[in-house]
């Protein structure tokens, strides 16, 4: 069963259950003012009634009263008198009112209150007063129901024509309003499926308005914007990762083809072809290590916790040192405690002293700083020029004056991945006298940035 099914059906449902309690409450408020009505004409007529009774006697000895007779129906009361022998006295040529075991208790003096009773006489519904006399006897008026059974029956005709009506319209208006409502839902629903068949993610949704729909609506379209935006760089990723592995690929199946066909090839030659072979292999390795490290980048975070920026600046400089032994480092490191994830914080430490230290001249000096929540690293190598500055923190960016050394062009990318990753930032920038001065800023212990 379908959502709006549902939601018509328990709007009916809600209706129905407020008509028919309605309805019950009319009709028993209506039968008791209608009842109420008819027992103050029996109790009028009880107290009309005479002090003594004229019982009369015929020849085969049955007893009646000398009252003018009267038929079971209409407005007309009825009267009898009841025996403590159970024998009813009524007026001659009258119907006779079933004597009751109250009736009878009452005539026997065994209840001294008045009181009401409905009984079926010849199939005329009738409501009956008994009154204790005393003496062995007890009087009784009645008075038929059939007009107020008859006003009831038009009554409850009506109440339920009506509720029936009322659950109709209510089911009708339900449909109609469960429509309106589901509408926007509905809409969400057929993009979700043309999504889901096209792969369009550009897709969005009308999210006018500032209800729950239309924020479920404004929901979907950011998800769909963050998917889309994924899948752009994804995309991206494998574009440019095909095409930073093709040429050593290329080369290297060169290389091998060239050893494995020509035996005779001169032992010099043999161990530069090998040489280059084993060069291409790290850099591929090292390409496809920063391509895990940015595809890593892009699944949920780690839970944060408190870094030492300064100690983990220290060992990499320690790491940096052994890898290129040539370059001297000045460090400058305040105890600062930023709030990340300490390996991504390493990792883009380290790409920052690689960088500088690949740019810097043989014996060069690098010099480190780290406060407040910032990490600078400036080199004294050619430095990059104003129309590269824009691009270096972009995947496979590689500069002109870049492009014949080693390098994938992805290590600044993973720096500026991680930045934003812990909401910090990365900016490169030419330094006075020469040189690149780059500053990664990391929120701070209380998780506010840095500046």
């Amino acid at each position: 069963m379908s959502f709006r099914a549902r939601l018509t059906l328990a709007a009916a449902a809600a209706v129905a259950v407020a008509v028919v309690g309605a309805s019950a409450i009319t009709y028993a408020l209506v039968r008791t003012e209608l009842r109420s009505q008819v027992d103050e004409t029996l109790q009028s007529r009880a107290q009309d009634l005479p002090p003594h009774f004229d019982v009369i006697g015929d020849p085969g000895g049955n007893q009646f009263l000398g009252l003018r007779p009267d038929r079971f129906g209409g407005v007309a009361v009825f009267t009898q008198l009841v025996r403590q022998d159970g024998k009813a006295i009524a007026p001659q040529g009258s119907d006779q009112l079933p004597v009751s075991s109250r009736a009878l208790a009452a005539a026997k003096g065994e209840i001294a209150e008045p009181f009401y009773e409905d009984a079926h006489v010849e199939g005329t519904h009738v409501r009956v007063l008994t009154l204790p006399l005393g003496g062995g006897y007890a009087v009784q008026v009645a008075r038929s129901l059939e007009e107020v059974d008859s006003i009831l029956g038009k009554i409850k005709r009506w109440l339920i024509a009506l509720a029936l009506a009322g659950i109709a319209l209510a089911a009708g208006l339900g449909l109609l309003v469960a429509r309106a409502v589901l509408a926007p839902v509905q809409r969400l629903t057929r993009t979700a499926e043309d999504v889901s068949e096209t792969r369009d993610l550009s897709r969005r949704i009308d999210a006018s308005g500032t209800d729950e729909l239309s924020r479920l609506a404004a929901t979907f379209n950011t998800m769909l914007g963050a998917l889309e935006e994924s899948a752009r760089a994804q995309r991206q990723l494998v574009s440019d990762a095909s095409h930073e592995l093709r040429t050593p690929l290329t080369s290297l199946r060169t290389n091998i083809e060239v050893l494995a066909r020509d035996e005779a090839l001169p032992a010099h030659d043999r161990e530069q072809l090998l040489r280059d072979v084993t060069e291409q292999l790290t850099e591929m390795t090292a390409l496809i290590a920063e391509l895990v490290e940015l595809a890593r980048g892009d699944q949920a975070p780690v839970e944060p916790e408190d870094v030492r920026l300064d100690l983990a600046t220290a060992d990499a400089i320690e790491r940096t040192r052994r890898n290129r032994p040539g370059i001297s480092f000045k460090p400058d490191l305040q105890e600062s405690m930023v709030r990340g994830v300490p390996s991504t914080i390493e990792r883009a430490i380290s790409n920052l002293l690689d960088n500088a230290a690949k740019w810097s001249p043989p014996d060069g000096e690098i010099e480190v700083s780290v406060r407040d929540g910032e990490l600078t690293v400036r080199d004294h190598g050619p430095g990059i020029d104003a129309d590269d500055l824009p691009f270096v923190f972009d995947r496979f960016y590689r500069a002109p004056s870049a492009r014949g050394m080693p390098g994938s062009g992805l290590g600044l990318a993973i720096v500026r991945q991680v930045a934003e990753a812990h909401g910090g930032t990365v900016t490169a920038e030419a330094a006075d006298g020469g040189g690149t001065r780059m500053r990664l800023s990391l929120p701070a212990q209380n998780g506010q940035p840095t500046s």
